[in-house]
């Protein structure tokens, strides 16, 4: 018996494939998306029941107008009918206007962080002395002049019956305020796509067959496309696509907070498999909560093998529809061209799936993709646009910086006057370069724009000062205690695939009712900058075992405040954040050797002995820790109670002089010890 996919048999009637899985998860049959197959004999059911459907609204439309007629005609003749209204009826109603206006008289006010008790009682409309009075009731000692924060604004205010909200700064307002949601309002919006994988494994070669393809008006002699994000149309429908193959960049913008990637396509080499870089990708897009869809490249190679990609894909929980799971697979030859028409058409219909729409009538917002500073035209932001319009002659505010829109450029180098929702511009006439994932929104005027940066910038100073807060291995305990850490996360860089599976099934067994510990990513090879910003977007901790962190690394992790701890040891590795867990990880103290000095003769004196030294090497000081070595075995470890040059007590002797040692609580010196000087060096625990 044939069988038909679900999508294929939407397309055939004219629905969307949600509604078919919907319809048929009702009737009991056994799909979970579109890709999902069903039997010829239902295909059959499906149909005829839908062309009835078709049948039956065109008769209710008829019944419908009829009965609108009829309803029409009565309300008519009940209007003739019927005698006016009489005043009892109008002063009901005003009765009804006056108490809702009883129900109605609870103060609502809006109350910033830190408010004075002068302010704060000129907002209540009741005298400073009163809200004093209450201060002192709950032991809250301030004057009229003196500030207080919200959370005791709040109780004061619940004392006069009063209900308070936070108030929110200008650009708390002006970012937070969204397009409304209204289902009427929203249309459909081209998906966001990112193509991720490894290192020579076709994205840039998958990227040109696209752009050269299906890009819209390409000029002769190929496109002039520089701005990182382009836009092609596949079957009248547009698709964008972000020009950042690397996760590093796609991480970056997850980091601040840019969710801007509906789709991930996961291009695999059919004679490579999955690589390291590929499970990176993987674990990038799984973090991101994206659907994946695989490309497996290089078909048209004699040592392709798409069977065994799909295999591997299997250890890392995508398993392909063909098999039984809901991750879509497409053969593709980005070389020759073949397979791009399906890797499209299954983009398209995974954006069908997620239901993809945006209000294109309000205030334009998005996010910015990458951003430069170029000599001609000063700053230039490519912006992805999430909702809205944006236009010419718009002002907006984007992360730090300000600005009124100067130009708007496309993907082709042209100048257009305004882009939707999923359309990816460069726009010029920016006040200064933002970031990368910093969020644009479109202001009523420039004025705004400019209070809301300034307020951004002295935020962004604040954090600056402040530094980051994010989880180590010191103050895991604390953070527990608090509530703050349910789930310790954890990024493993290893020498050996082999060592980083151990790392990572020792390390999982540590898990516990307070905190389980989850490995986010585990790969070979040194600590890079990818790793730290994957670290620092899901707040976890590094763990690099016989590896170091590359140079880039080391200055992102101190710049984002990501904790990496690097072991050769496992034992040592395990202990660490098994105390890290308990509260228990102490500064580790380490032994710096100052000096040895060799005992000559022995000089007896009240109270004890001095030993007649001679300073080997190094150093010894009066303040350090000795240890007598005979035969180089310890036989005593102690203070030096006295350090002396002839007559005088002296700090120190350098190498080459001789002194006299005195050995607190020692007194069996023998000529011939080594008296060794050392001392203890608190080393915090950064390895």
């Amino acid at each position: 018996m044939t069988k038909m996919r679900i999508y294929e048999l939407a397309k055939e009637l004219d629905v969307e494939s949600k509604i078919l899985v919907k319809f048929l998860g009702e009737l009991g049959a056994d799909v979970t998306s579109h890709m999902s197959s069903i039997d010829s004999d239902i295909a059959v059911m499906v149909r005829e029941h839908f062309e009835g459907l078709q049948e039956d609204v065109e008769i209710d439309s008829e019944v419908e107008q009829a009965v609108a007629k009829v309803e029409k005609i009565k309300k008519r003749d009940k209007t003739e009918k019927e005698p006016k209204s009489t005043q009892p009826h109008k002063e009901k109603k005003r009765t009804r206007g006056t108490q809702s206006r009883d129900k109605s008289e609870t103060k609502k006010i809006s109350v910033p962080e830190n408010i004075s008790v002068n302010d704060l009682a000129q907002k209540f409309g009741v005298g400073g002395t009163e809200v004093i009075k209450e201060l002192m009731k709950i032991g809250v000692m301030a004057s009229l002049s003196q500030t207080i924060d919200y959370d005791i604004a709040s109780i004061i205010a619940a004392e006069f019956g009063i209900e308070v909200t936070e108030e929110q700064d200008l650009a708390e307002e002006i970012f937070s305020v969204a397009c409304d949601d209204n289902p009427d309002l929203q249309q459909v919006r081209p998906p966001v796509v990112t193509i991720m994988g490894h290192v020579d494994h076709g994205k840039t070669t998958l990227l040109d067959s696209i752009r050269k393809t299906k890009v819209t008006a390409t000029e002769a002699g190929g496109i002039t496309q520089h701005i990182g994000a382009y836009q092609i149309e596949y079957n009248e429908k547009p698709i964008t696509f972000l020009d950042t193959p690397g996760h590093e960049a796609f991480t970056a913008m997850r980091s601040r907070g840019a969710s801007v990637t509906d789709v991930a396509v996961l291009v695999v080499a059919a004679n490579d498999g999955v690589m390291p870089q590929t499970v990176e990708a993987i674990n990038h897009a799984k973090a991101a909560k994206i659907p994946i869809i695989i490309a497996i490249n290089k078909t048209d190679l004699q040592a392709a093998n798409p069977d065994r990609v799909k295999q591997e894909l299997t250890e890392h929980e995508l398993v392909v529809e063909e098999w039984g799971g809901d991750t879509i697979a497409v053969n593709v030859s980005a070389l020759q061209g073949e397979g791009i028409d399906d890797l499209l058409e299954m983009i398209l219909l995974v954006a069908e799936v997620e239901d993809l729409t945006a209000n294109p009538d309000c205030p334009a917002r998005g996010n910015v993709i990458d951003a430069q500073l170029d000599k001609g035209r000063g700053p230039v932001a490519t912006v992805l646009i999430s909702s809205g319009t944006l236009r010419v002659g718009d002002a907006f505010a984007v992360g730090n910086v300000c600005g009124k829109v100067r130009a708007l450029m496309n993907d082709q180098g042209e100048s257009i006057k305004e882009a939707g929702p999923s359309t990816p511009v460069e726009v010029l006439g920016i006040s200064g370069v933002p970031s990368a994932g910093d969020s644009f929104v479109v202001v009523k005027d420039e004025q705004t724009a400019r209070q809301v940066a300034a307020i951004q910038q002295e935020k962004q100073r604040d954090k600056d000062l402040s530094r980051f807060n994010r989880v180590t291995l010191d103050d895991l305990f604390q953070k527990i205690q608090d509530g703050e850490v349910k789930e310790l996360n954890l990024v493993i860089k290893a020498d050996v695939q082999g060592s980083a599976e151990a790392v990572r099934a020792s390390l999982e067994k540590l898990s516990t009712d307070e905190v389980r510990v989850k490995v986010i990513h585990q790969g070979v090879g040194a600590v890079s900058e990818s790793d730290v910003l994957l670290a620092a977007a899901s707040d976890a901790v590094i763990i690099g075992f016989n590896v170091r962190p590359e140079p880039n690394a080391m200055k992102a992790a101190e710049r984002d405040g990501v904790d990496i701890r690097v072991y050769r040891i496992i034992y040592q590795l395990l202990d660490d954040v098994k105390a890290a867990m308990a509260g228990l990880l102490d500064p580790e103290f380490k032994e710096k050797v100052l000096g040895r000095a060799e005992t000559r003769q022995v000089f007896k004196v009240p109270g004890g002995v001095i030993a007649g030294s001679y300073v080997l090497d190094g150093k010894i000081t009066r303040a350090a820790e000795v240890r007598v070595l005979r035969d180089s075995v310890i036989v005593h470890e102690g203070k030096i109670s006295s350090l002396k040059r002839f007559k005088d007590d002296v700090r120190e002797v350098a190498q080459g002089y001789e002194c006299g040692i005195g050995v607190e609580r020692f007194n069996d010196i023998k000529e011939g010890d080594i008296l060794e000087a050392f001392t203890m060096i608190k080393v915090e625990r950064t390895l």
